[in-house]
C-alpha cells in the first residue's frame, strides 16, 4: 500500500546547527534530521543540553521486552508477526518501506511506501492488519516510531503483544531483515536501471512483494 504521505513532507522538528557544536555533533544532528529522528536520539539530547538548550525535552518512549526471544515456531496464521522499515535511497527523493511479515508462511501481509518515516507511516502499516481473534505477537526493533506511546497504544488496541529486539541486535528480527535484503539484492542491486525514479522504485517494490507472496 502506498502511504497517503507519499510525496508530502510531514511536519517535523528539524534541529538547527549552531556554532557551539563540534563537526561530529553536527553530523549526528544531520543524520537525525535525515532519518526523521530514527537515529541518534540520545546523542541529540546530550548535545542540545550541552549547547545550552535547557528546554529541550526527550519524546516519551517505552521499550518492550523481547517476548519472541528467537522462537520463530508457529502453528497458525497471525500468531507471530515481525515488522521493520528499510531505506529506499533511489529516485528523485529518498523513500522508505515499512513491512509486516507473518512468520507462519513468510508472507508480507501489510506494507507502506512513503517519503517520511514518521509515526503516521508505521501506524498506516499496522492498521492494515486484519481483526485478530486469537493471541498475536508483533516483534520489532527499538526505532523511535515503535517506542512511541501512540504507536504502542495502537498496538494494544488491537490486542497484540509487543516484542522488541535487544538494542543494536538486528539478528533478533532476522526474518524481516532478510526479506528486505533479498528485495534489494534481487532488484535494485541486480538491475541498477530500476533506481531511476520514485515511480519505478515503488512499482518494483510492489511487484516484488506480490512475487514473494506467490512463491
Amino acid at each position: 500500500m502506498i502511504s497517503r504521505n507519499l510525496y508530502i513532507t510531514g511536519k517535523k522538528e528539524n534541529y538547527k546547527f549552531d556554532t557551539k557544536l563540534s563537526f561530529n555533533e553536527k553530523i549526528v544532528i544531520e543524520k537525525y534530521n535525515e532519518t526523521n529522528f530514527e537515529y541518534g536520539h540520545k546523542n541529540i539530547i546530550g548535545i542540545k543540553k550541552r549547547a545550552g538548550h535547557k528546554k529541550y525535552k526527550a519524546k516519551e518512549s517505552s521499550v518492550a521486552s523481547n517476548v519472541l526471544n528467537g522462537d520463530l515456531k508457529v502453528s497458525r496464521p497471525l500468531e507471530k508477526l515481525v515488522t521493520d522499515i528499510t531505506y529506499l535511497p533511489w529516485g528523485e527523493k529518498n523513500m522508505y518501506l515499512s513491512s509486516i511479515m507473518d512468520l507462519h508462511n513468510g508472507e508480507i501481509i501489510a506494507h507502506t511506501i512513503g517519503d517520511t518515516q514518521d509515526l503516521a507511516f508505521v501506524i498506516d502499516t499496522l492498521d492494515q492488519l486484519p481483526k485478530l481473534i486469537e493471541s498475536c505477537i508483533l516483534h520489532l526493533d527499538q526505532g523511535l516510531g515503535y517506542t512511541s506511546g501512540k504507536y504502542q497504544t495502537s498496538v494494544n488496541k488491537k490486542s497484540i503483544t509487543m516484542s522488541m529486539s535487544r538494542k543494536g541486535t538486528p539478528s533478533d528480527n532476522a526474518p524481516i531483515e532478510s526479506f528486505h535484503s533479498t528485495l534489494k539484492s534481487e532488484t535494485f542491486y541486480r538491475y541498477p536501471e530500476l533506481k531511476s525514479s520514485n515511480e519505478i522504485v515503488t512499482q518494483t517494490v510492489l511487484q516484488f512483494i506480490q512475487h514473494y507472496k506467490n512463491k
